[in-house]
């Protein structure tokens, strides 16, 4: 009896494999017109005066007065970032161990949604809920409480609260997947041997969470060190941040020097790609854990 033949494999041609990477080709014109050239320009200004190498922009970059608004910035990251950790995995959890599906749905909406809002119309929301004619501000005094003069919007504790709108929302969609990681069945073995809910998360908890929260204030610090537009809105040169300082050195405000701002930025990116390196690196190794 005849047997039919399977037809021959055929290996798939370079035409084939040339089409598909040709499909990504508008990716790559994209990455390279819009990241990697204007980072190769920013090098070459920060390392060039009058067409001569040099390095006395990075020193410049250096002075005190550059150094305080880069402890500025880190300060107000590390603040929010901090602080985004501990009540983004809070309401994170409490969103996770909500009954209602759409409920659950709603929130984690809500949070993709206000992450994504920022910038100016961000700063002007705030100037109108909390400024110093703002509404809350009048309902507070209405009621015998003054916000002012001893809090601010337009200070470096109102872009704390600032921040911390788009950073909240960020953190719980960043630790959503951890919490939904923490099996149901290490809770109930750890309460049979006699532990307690403290020492539960203490103990078991924490440390399966640690990865995941490390990685989240990484990314936090680097979203609130970048930040730009709702600080320059809210504030303008009141607080001495470093992102106001390199637009006030383009604007030419006071001092006309882009290649000190330029400097500037690449120090600035070398702390942010550390923060997001580290944030990959984190992500990476406990994915291969769990595995």
């Amino acid at each position: 009896m005849a047997t039919a033949k399977m037809p021959a494999h055929r290996p798939r041609s370079h035409t084939a494999a040339w089409t598909v990477w040709l499909g990504l080709a508008p990716f790559f014109l994209f990455g390279l017109a819009f990241e990697l050239l204007p980072l190769l320009t920013v090098v070459r200004s920060s390392l060039t005066s009058k067409g001569a190498l040099t390095g006395q922009f990075y020193v410049q970059a250096l002075d005190p007065i550059f150094l305080r608004a880069f402890a500025n910035s880190l300060k107000l990251s590390a603040t929010t970032a901090g602080l985004g950790v501990v009540f983004g995995t809070l309401v994170a959890y409490a969103i996770i161990t909500t009954k209602s599906r759409f409920l659950q749905n709603a929130l984690t909406a809500l949070s993709d949604v206000t992450t994504n809002f920022g910038g100016a119309p961000l700063a002007f929301a705030f100037i109108v809920i909390l400024g110093s004619t703002g509404i809350i501000t009048l309902l507070f005094k209405e009621i015998g409480i003054s916000l002012y003069p001893g809090f601010r919007i337009y200070s470096i504790s109102g872009l704390t609260v600032a921040y911390l709108y788009f950073q909240l929302p960020l953190m719980i969609l960043l630790v959503i997947p951890a919490l939904y990681g923490l099996r149901r069945e290490w809770q109930e073995a750890a309460l049979n041997l006699g532990a307690s809910n403290f020492r539960y998360w203490l103990e078991i908890a924490l440390p399966m969470l640690l990865p995941a929260l490390i990685s989240g204030f990484l990314l936090l610090f680097a979203n609130s060190f970048g930040a730009y537009a709702t600080a320059w809105t809210l504030t303008g040169s009141d607080v001495d941040l470093i992102t106001i300082r390199i637009a006030a050195l383009i604007r030419g405000e006071v001092q006309l020097a882009p290649e000190l701002a330029d400097a500037l930025s690449i120090y600035s990116l070398l702390i942010m790609t550390a923060c997001v390196g580290g944030y990959l690196w984190i992500s990476n190794r406990s994915r291969s854990l769990q595995r």
